[in-house]
C-alpha cells in the first residue's frame, strides 16, 4: 500500500503563508530553509508515495512521485535554493510570499496525478505569479501585469473547458497521456502551449517578464514555461503537431531577440527560444527524444537562471537595462562578468557546458527519427543563440568602453548564487552521467547514455570539434556585421499585435453591427409596425356579444354585495 507523504508544494506554500508575519532577516532564512528542505524531501521521494485527497466526489491524489515528475521537482527546489539566497537582501514580503507560493503551486502541478490539482496548482500559479510583476509598483509594470493575467485567465479557461468535457467523455480524472484527437485534447493542448509561451501566444512572456522585480524576474524565469513543458511531455509526447510550433518558436526568439535592445527582453525572447527545442522533443515523442527534451529542460532552468541573476546585477548597479548604454562592465564587475559567460556558453550549447550535453541528445533523437528538415531548423536556432547570447549580449555588457565607471560588483549573496548555478552548469557539462541516472526510459537508452555515447555522439571529440567550428563561424560573421545589431530604439510589432488590433476592430464592428440593428429596429417597430397597430386597433369595429341571463345574475349580485 502507498505512504502518505505530503506533497512538496505544501511546505513551499506554508511558508509562504508565514513569512507576512515574520520580520527582518528571519523570513529569508525561512525562506531558504524552506526550499532546502524541499530538495531533500524531493529527493527522498519515490514510486510507492501518494497523498490522496477526497474532494469534488473524486479521490484527488496530491503526488504521483514517477521519475519524471521527481526530476522536474529537484530542478525547481534546486533552483529556489539559489534563487532565495539570491534574493537574501530583500526585505519585501510581497516577493518572498509571492514567490513561495508560486514554486509552492509549480511543484503542485508537477505532483498532481489528476487533471483536477493539476488545474488547481495551475492557476494558483497564474495568481501568485502576477504578484512579482506588480510588486516593482511602476506603471509600465501595472500595465504588464494586466496584460499577463489576462492571458493567463484566459488560457486557464480554455484547459478548465478542455478538462470539463475530458472528465465528462471518459469518467476519468487521471492525467496521462492523449492519445485521441478531439476537442477536449485539443483545448487541453491550446491551454498548456499559452503557458509554454508558444506561437503566437508568446508574447506575454517578453511583455511581463522584464517588467518584474530583478529578484521577481529570477524566480518567473524557471517555472510558468517549464511547468508546462513538464505538461507536454506527460500528456501530448508523440503528437507531430508539436515539432512545427517548436521550430516557429526556436527561431521566432532568435529573430525577435536580436532585434531587442533591453537585456532581460533579450533573456525573455531565449527562454521562447530553448522552449521550442523542448516541444520539438515533445513532439518526435520516441524515448530519446524525452530523455533529450527534460533533460535540456533541467539545464535551461538552471542557466536561464543564472543569467538572469547577472543581468539584474547589471541593472542594480548601473541604473538601465539598455543594452547601447552599457559597455565595458568587465573592468567594474568581473565577477559577475564571469558568471555571465559561464550561463552564456551553455545556452549556447558550448563544449563541456550542460547546454551541449543536453540539447545534443534532442538533435541526436530528431536525426535517428530522420527529420531532415527539423534538424537544419534546431542547428541553426542552437547558432542563433550563440549569437544571441554569447555574442551580442556578452560583448555589449562587458567590451568596449566602459560605460558605468562607478559601478560595484554584486552583493556577496548574489555572487553565492550565481556561483551555486555556474557549478552546476559546468557539473552538467563535464560529467552529465548524474543527470542521465535521473531521466526516465528504458535501461537499454539510459545504458547508452552512460557508455560509450556512440548512438548520440555525446563527448565525441569529432562532435566538440563540429560544434566549436560552427561557434568561430557564428563569431567571424557577427564581428563583421556587429553595426546592424545595434538598431536605434524602435517599436517592435509582435504577434501579438494581430489578437490585440483585431480584437479591437472585432469590438468595434460588432459594436456598430449592433447599434445599427438597435436603430434599424427602432425605426422600423416605433416609426411603422406600432402606429399601423394602433390604427387598426383604432378602426377596428365593436363587436357586441348578447349577455346571458346567468352572467347578468352574477353581475348584478356582485353589485349589490359591492354597494352594501
Amino acid at each position: 500500500m502507498p505512504s502518505l507523504v505530503l506533497p512538496p508544494a505544501f511546505l513551499f506554500i506554508l511558508a509562504g503563508v508565514l513569512i507576512p508575519f515574520l520580520k527582518g532577516r528571519v523570513r529569508n532564512l525561512v525562506a531558504v530553509v524552506a526550499a532546502i528542505l524541499g530538495l531533500i524531501q524531493v529527493l527522498l521521494l519515490n514510486s510507492d508515495m501518494s497523498y490522496p485527497v477526497h474532494a469534488l466526489g473524486f479521490q484527488i491524489d496530491l503526488l504521483r512521485a514517477d521519475k519524471l515528475a521527481i526530476v522536474f521537482g529537484i530542478v525547481f527546489t534546486f533552483n529556489a535554493v539559489a534563487a532565495f539566497l539570491y534574493g537574501w537582501v530583500k526585505n519585501k514580503d510581497i516577493e518572498l510570499s509571492s514567490a513561495l507560493l508560486y514554486i509552492g503551486a509549480a511543484l503542485g502541478a508537477v505532483f498532481a496525478a489528476d487533471v483536477i490539482g493539476l488545474y488547481i496548482f495551475w492557476e494558483l500559479m497564474a495568481i501568485t505569479s502576477v504578484m512579482l510583476i506588480l510588486a516593482r509598483k511602476t506603471e509600465s509594470s501595472m500595465a504588464a501585469a494586466k496584460r499577463y493575467i489576462l492571458v493567463h485567465v484566459a488560457g486557464g479557461l480554455i484547459l478548465l473547458a478542455g478538462i470539463i468535457l475530458h472528465v465528462n467523455a471518459t469518467g476519468s480524472i487521471e492525467f496521462t497521456g492523449f492519445t485521441q484527437l478531439n476537442t477536449s485534447s485539443i483545448l487541453i493542448l491550446i491551454g498548456f502551449l499559452v503557458n509554454a509561451a508558444a506561437v503566437p501566444f508568446a508574447s506575454w512572456l517578453p511583455d511581463a517578464y522584464p517588467q518584474a522585480t530583478i529578484f521577481g524576474g529570477v524566480v518567473l524565469s524557471a517555472y510558468t514555461s517549464k511547468t508546462a513543458i513538464y505538461t507536454l511531455m506527460r500528456g501530448f509526447v508523440g503528437w507531430e503537431w508539436l515539432i512545427p510550433i517548436g521550430l516557429v518558436m526556436a527561431i521566432y526568439g532568435i529573430v525577435y531577440g536580436l532585434m531587442e535592445r533591453d537585456i532581460r527582453r533579450i533573456l525573455a525572447y531565449a527562454i521562447v527560444n530553448q522552449g521550442g527545442f523542448m516541444v520539438v522533443a515533445a513532439g518526435v515523442g520516441s524515448e530519446l527524444a524525452v530523455i533529450g527534451g527534460v533533460t535540456h529542460a533541467f539545464a535551461c532552468i538552471l542557466y536561464t537562471a543564472l543569467l538572469w541573476m547577472t543581468t539584474g546585477a547589471i541593472i542594480k548597479s548601473t541604473g538601465t537595462s539598455h543594452l547601447n548604454k552599457l559597455g565595458g562592465l568587465a573592468k567594474s564587475m568581473p565577477w559577475t562578468a564571469a558568471f555571465t559567460l559561464v550561463g552564456a556558453l551553455a545556452i549556447s550549447s558550448s563544449p563541456f557546458l550542460s547546454g551541449f550535453t543536453t540539447k545534443s541528445i534532442t538533435l541526436a533523437a530528431i536525426e535517428q527519427a530522420h527529420l531532415f528538415w527539423p534538424w537544419i531548423i534546431l542547428e541553426i536556432a542552437s547558432i542563433g543563440t550563440f549569437l544571441l547570447i554569447g555574442l551580442k549580449l556578452c560583448v555589449g555588457l562587458f567590451l568596449g568602453k566602459e560605460s558605468h565607471p562607478n559601478t560595484t560588483e554584486a552583493q556577496g549573496s548574489k555572487l553565492v548564487a550565481m556561483g551555486v548555478l555556474s557549478a552546476a552548469c559546468l557539473a552538467i557539462g563535464i560529467y552529465p552521467e548524474w543527470l542521465y541516472h535521473l531521466m526516465p526510459g528504458s535501461q537499454a537508452t539510459l545504458s547508452a547514455l552512460h557508455g560509450s555515447f556512440s548512438d548520440v555522439y555525446i563527448h565525441h571529440f569529432s562532435h566538440v570539434v563540429t560544434q566549436l567550428q560552427k561557434m568561430s563561424v557564428a563569431a567571424l560573421v557577427f564581428f563583421l556585421f556587429a553595426p546592424l545589431l545595434r538598431q536605434k530604439d524602435a517599436i517592435l510589432l509582435d504577434l501579438d499585435w494581430l489578437y490585440r488590433i483585431g480584437a479591437k476592430h472585432s469590438y468595434s464592428g460588432i459594436k456598430k453591427c449592433c447599434s445599427s440593428i438597435n436603430r434599424n429596429s427602432q425605426a422600423f417597430f416605433i416609426d411603422k409596425v406600432l402606429p399601423n397597430c394602433a390604427i387598426r386597433i383604432k378602426n377596428t369595429p365593436m363587436v357586441q356579444r348578447p349577455v346571458g341571463s346567468a352572467a347578468l345574475a352574477i353581475i348584478i349580485v356582485l353589485t349589490a354585495l359591492l354597494v352594501l
